[in-house]
């Protein structure tokens, strides 16, 4: 029943994706975004995927741009190497149509909108939801393309004590180190860890952008380094009566090294922090209910040359005003959800919303804060084979008036394992504060909310040793925002993206094999000069394949990652040819719990840009030795 699943949603980040022994059945996994309560994979009527902790010890990423690139419908851009801006697309929509979550908080500047991905530390990660196609019918504006949820470690009831220790090292002067102690009795646990990370890191922008006219505009042929310091706590009391309480807190803050100018810096100060507590009780025993709060904190400070980027020009004696030296965000919010189990797997949600963002900078916008109210209401069904789930929301968003959106999906189970699903679903953007009032020509405050409805229908299957999945979609977006050619944001009337997704994982003779496939379409559809023309940075092909085998403690395993051409402008004339890297991994349990790993990240050295004139890694070597009482 789902209303038992829902008392077991926080118990899911033991839930492996794969079973480190193929002769062990593995626990179906649980995820809580699709729906907002808890479902398994299996019930899920929308594409996921789950990557756990077992995962991301066996990946050894440095970056969730490691974890996520090439899965189903994920296309990322990045200016330069580790720590650097990192956009995401996701099934083709814009960077800011995927709706990021910690631990049920919604986090992304409110000037940009933009998860900064490069500053989660992926060490303090305990699993990532990747839910695709659009959910504003269940948490309002961004969720065009789909939802990320990211939730962080906790310690385990009746875990004891348990400390973990890692240390890293490897090219470019890379060096990384995190200790953590997490624990937990019959009703608490808790969990603290903190991280440092550091990299002289590449020269973000090649040589020739000054000349060029492109990418960062200058010439600047230095190494750009990035220093990153975090923590995290987060921590949970559950009574007999299954009354719980939970609270968790990230902070990051990251220097940041870039090629820039006196207006745009060279040095960038970033600092997030994430907080959220929530509160879950049973009025009755049909009916949970779920009160939340949260807060995120965005803060970045530029500077050229040692000065601070809005003083600059008045040290070297000029009077002019650098826009944008600092820019502060907070995006505060509060929910309350209820769960009333109408019969057995028939589940109806009801639930409010609220945020209120705010920004602050040297830089003087027409509007600093709003408000967005949401009312939701969703129904779950089982009826034999048959699956249904409905929802609706309206908001009401202190700018851009009402808005509601909807979403239908269908599910039928065949024999063998084969399952057929439907959907449709639509969605809203509504416009950022730099799109709608960055000064010096660089906002529109005309600008509408962009608009979209998507179907898809998927076919997959899972069996015992192996599973498959297809899935096609089409994603109309009206009044598309992108930039023309003088870099000013405007509403484009049509795109369409279509496109198919293939997954296929089995187990080969002792090896895990995992492999992803993504063809897409996301063109403009406004009718205009640019009709026909790929949306930038999106290449129409992605494809990913996982190998990996353990040999008692000894592990190895490769993930192969390619991409299509590109395009970074509307126009379709700064084309970004494709590229396919190699990254190869080993690891060894030397003693209890104590385990050293190896990572070689593009073995083969290749050369390629995601955006145009900015550099990506070449071959970098990676050093690891862990200290985790869950390799057990």
């Amino acid at each position: 029943m789902k209303k038992t699943l829902l008392a077991t949603a926080l118990l899911s980040c033991t839930m492996a994706a794969y079973a480190a022994d193929p002769n062990t059945t593995a626990l179906p996994t649980v995820l809580v975004t699709a729906t907002r309560t808890a479902i398994t994979t299996d019930e899920a009527l929308a594409s996921v995927t789950v990557i756990t902790r077992e995962d991301i010890e066996r990946l050894q990423p440095v970056s969730v741009t490691d974890l996520l690139i090439g899965l189903p419908g994920v296309t990322v851009a990045q200016a330069g190497g580790l720590g650097q801006q990192t956009s995401m697309f996701l099934r083709g929509t814009n960077s800011t149509h995927t709706l990021v979550l910690i631990d049920g908080v919604r986090v992304g500047n409110v000037n940009f909108d933009l998860p900064a991905y490069e500053q989660i530390p992926v060490d303090q990660i305990e699993r990532i939801e990747l839910v695709r196609g659009p959910r504003s019918s269940l948490y309002g504006s961004d969720a065009i393309g789909g939802v990320i949820q990211i939730f962080t470690k906790r310690g385990q009831r009746d875990g004891g004590l348990t400390p973990s220790l890692r240390v890293s090292t490897g090219s470019n002067h890379y060096v990384d180190g995190q200790v953590g102690l997490a624990g937990g009795d019959t009703h608490a646990w808790y969990n603290l860890s903190l991280d440092g990370q550091y990299t002289r890191g590449i020269n973000a922008c090649r040589v020739g952008a000054a000349e060029a006219g492109a990418g960062c505009f200058v010439d600047e042929p230095d190494r750009d380094g990035m220093r990153n310091w975090n923590g995290a706590f987060s921590g949970g009391y559950r009574w007999d009566n299954g009354t719980e309480l939970t609270a968790s807190w990230l902070r990051s803050k990251t220097d940041i090294k870039s090629d820039g100018s006196p207006a745009a810096g060279n040095l960038v100060q970033n600092e997030q922090d994430v907080a959220g507590a929530h509160l879950s009780f049973s009025p009755l025993d049909i009916w949970k209910v779920t009160l939340g709060v949260g807060q995120n904190r965005d803060r970045s400070n530029r500077f050229y040359q040692g000065y601070y980027a809005g003083d600059f020009f008045n040290a070297a004696g000029y009077y002019a005003h650098v826009p944008a030296g600092y820019v502060n965000s907070r995006r505060n919010q509060a929910s309350w959800q209820n769960d009333i189990s109408l019969a057995t797997n028939q589940l109806l949600t009801v639930g409010v919303d609220w945020q209120q963002e705010h920004i602050a900078s040297d830089t003087a916008y027409l509007s600093t804060k709003r408000d967005d109210t949401g009312g939701y209401a969703q129904y779950l069904g089982t009826f034999g084979r048959n699956e249904v789930q409905l929802s609706v929301r309206r908001d009401h968003n202190e700018q851009f008036g009402n808005h509601t959106t909807g979403g239908a999906s269908w599910g039928y189970g065949f024999d063998h394992g084969l399952r057929l699903t439907a959907s449709w679903g639509s969605a809203f953007h509504a416009p950022t504060f730099n799109d709608l009032y960055y000064p010096y020509g660089g906002g529109n405050p005309n600008l509408k909310p962009e608009k979209s409805h998507s179907t898809e229908l998927g076919l997959s299957q899972k069996l015992d040793s192996w599973n498959w999945a297809l899935n096609a979609y089409q994603t109309q977006i009206n009044q598309l925002i992108t930039l023309d050619s003088n870099y000013y944001p405007m509403n484009i009337s049509k795109a369409r993206i279509n496109g198919l997704e293939a997954q296929l994982g089995t187990t080969l003779d002792g090896w895990q094999v995992q492999g992803y496939l993504t063809l897409q379409q996301p063109k403009n559809r406004d009718g205009g000069a640019n009709d026909g023309n790929l949306l930038a940075r999106r290449p129409q092909r992605t494809a990913r394949i996982d190998l990996d085998r353990r040999f008692g403690d000894i592990g190895i395993g490769a993930t192969f990652n390619a991409a299509g051409k590109r395009y970074d402008d509307l126009a379709n004339v700064h084309r970004l040819g494709g590229y396919a890297t190699t990254d190869l991994r080993a690891s060894y349990t030397f003693a209890a719990d104590w385990q050293v790993e190896a990572r070689l990240a593009n073995a083969f050295d290749r050369r390629y840009e995601t955006v145009y004139y900015f550099n990506q890694p070449g071959r970098t070597w990676f050093l690891t030795v862990r200290y985790s009482p869950s390799l057990r």
